[in-house]
């Protein structure tokens, strides 16, 4: 830019000085991130500013991180900055936090250890060695009376549903109450898994089933029957629901031991409970070709080894209903033995709609007699008997007077030995009670966290058909070029003879 004289220089001046203020006045109030990643994980999710923009007084967190950490750590540390920046910024500066070194304080120490903040052992790298050295990794939310603490951060992993969690426990101040019950009392001791994760963001109730009381609880949890039901168990389970509830039940039509690898079909009126609600469970196994495996010892000479070896009674699930929020989001599951679910489509005075959750794929089977559990194809035929198209193992009913009904088929689902040993059904269960409970500001968000992201399976005939083009493709466009270029060349060559001739 020319300046022609002293006045317009200092006019210029002026006007570039004024407008970086104006500009840093804005900044200050108007928060704005380019995020490029995929899933957009260092941005807070929509779920995350909902909760936020419900704090509407001061919630301070106070964060204890020690200093000259180790490089991933470092990286850490710089997340959970950038993070709660994002919180404070959508809070209307409702969300402040502090960070703290008690390493370099006693008085400091001191307060980490009332806020439930222990220092935590570490190798480090100092002066070309490795030292054990005492960090701090950890944070405290306080709101009104209230505290939340998160007393070690080692990962970014998860780190925005787990403060959002902790954001949500400190502002509601109407919890829901979650009840988990059992038809099967054998059972009881098995969920310990889940009754704590359900205890960290919910009231949590063990319920007797033949004292219910529909007005003590917003969402019951039943695992799945072995025999006939109690009389008043039948009727407090219909009473439930006409009170307007919703319940999940976990149910299959069949009792599996894959130790002595026997099997047995339930005879239960649990069947005619669920299906005056529009879901029939099957008196069958469902098997499918994208599964888990078992262990299995073989012997070799005088060894014998464990190997892992397919087994179809454990289907993976990859096909979920988009439509519901619930699973929309899901990646996977893994069920246990499950059985068919039937959906009811004619008219019923309960039910307003019926609809499927997750399915089996299509290279799936049924096994409805003659029980063969063994994982030997060898010694069980009906392990490649596959083929048959997809099946329905999870469904839910909405029912006409604002409650609901969702059926898994898979008795052992809640239990911390089977269907919650596996960190994708944990997800879907706390999507399922968020869900039924009416709080979905979380689902999305706890989704969000997943990170196995596996290259979608393709047909055998696909495969070949793809391996043989990855093949004569590249060598087709490599002779094509060289002819081109060769063409060019005879072309050049051509021109250079006339000219000179």
């Amino acid at each position: 830019m020319l300046v022609k004289d002293k006045n317009s220089f200092a006019l210029y001046t002026s006007a570039l000085i004024v407008g970086l203020v104006l500009l840093n006045l804005i900044s200050r109030n108007v928060f704005k991130r380019i995020d490029l990643t995929d899933n957009k994980m260092y941005s807070l999710s929509e779920s995350s500013k909902n909760i936020v923009s419900k704090v509407d007084d001061i919630l301070t967190m106070k964060i204890y991180f020690s200093e000259n950490l180790p490089n991933e750590l470092g990286n850490t540390r710089r997340f959970l900055q950038d993070i709660l920046e994002e919180f404070s910024a959508y809070s209307d500066d409702n969300i402040r936090f502090y960070f703290n070194n008690p390493e370099s304080d006693d008085d400091l120490k001191e307060q980490a250890t009332k806020d439930g903040i222990q220092p935590v052992q570490m190798q480090v790298i100092e002066n070309d060695k490795v030292e054990i050295k005492k960090v701090y990794l950890g944070m405290v939310l306080l709101f009104e009376d209230k505290k939340e603490t998160i007393p070690v951060i080692q990962t970014t992993a998860g780190l925005e549903y787990l403060i959002s969690t902790k954001i949500k426990t400190l502002i509601n101040v109407d919890k829901k109450t979650i009840g988990l019950a059992h038809l099967d009392t054998d059972s009881e001791t098995k969920t310990q898994n889940l009754s704590n994760q359900l205890s960290q963001h919910y009231n949590f109730k063990n319920i007797d089933l033949t004292t219910l009381d529909p007005n003590s609880i917003d969402v019951l949890l039943v695992s799945g029957a072995i025999d006939t039901l109690d009389s008043l168990i039948k009727k407090n389970l219909d009473l439930f629901l006409s009170s307007g509830k919703s319940m999940l039940l976990t149910q299959s039509g069949v009792t599996t031991d894959i130790q002595t690898q026997q099997a047995n079909i339930i005879l239960s009126d649990i069947f005619n409970f669920s299906e005056k609600y529009g879901i029939s469970i099957q008196k069958n196994l469902v098997l499918d070709g994208n599964c888990g495996s078992v262990q299995v010892q073989e012997r070799r000479g005088i060894f014998v080894m464990n190997r892992p070896m397919e087994y179809p009674f454990f289907p993976i699930i990859k096909t979920f209903n988009n439509n519901q929020i619930v699973v929309s989001d899901l990646e996977q599951a893994l069920l246990f033995f499950p059985s068919e679910i039937k959906l009811d489509t004619t008219s019923n005075d309960l039910v307003s709609e019926s609809f499927p959750l997750f399915k089996s794929s299509n290279n799936s089977g049924l096994m409805q007699s003659n029980w063969m559990l063994s994982p030997d194809p060898q010694q069980n035929p009906f392990i490649k008997m596959l083929g048959q198209s997809s099946k329905i193992l999870a469904a839910s009913s909405k029912l006409k007077n604002g409650g609901e009904l969702m059926v898994i088929g898979d008795s052992k689902f809640l239990f911390d030995d089977s269907g919650l040993s596996v960190n994708d059904n944990m997800i879907f269960i706390m999507n399922a009670v968020d869900y039924l409970a009416g709080d979905e500001d979380l689902i999305s968000l706890r989704s969000r966290e997943i990170t196995n992201r596996p290259l979608d399976e393709i047909e055998d005939g696909a495969r070949k058909r793809w391996k043989w083009i990855n093949i004569i493709l590249p060598s087709l466009l490599i002779i094509g070029l060289g002819f081109y270029k060769l063409k060019n060349e005879n072309k050049r060559a051509e021109i250079l003879r006339q000219i000179y001739d």
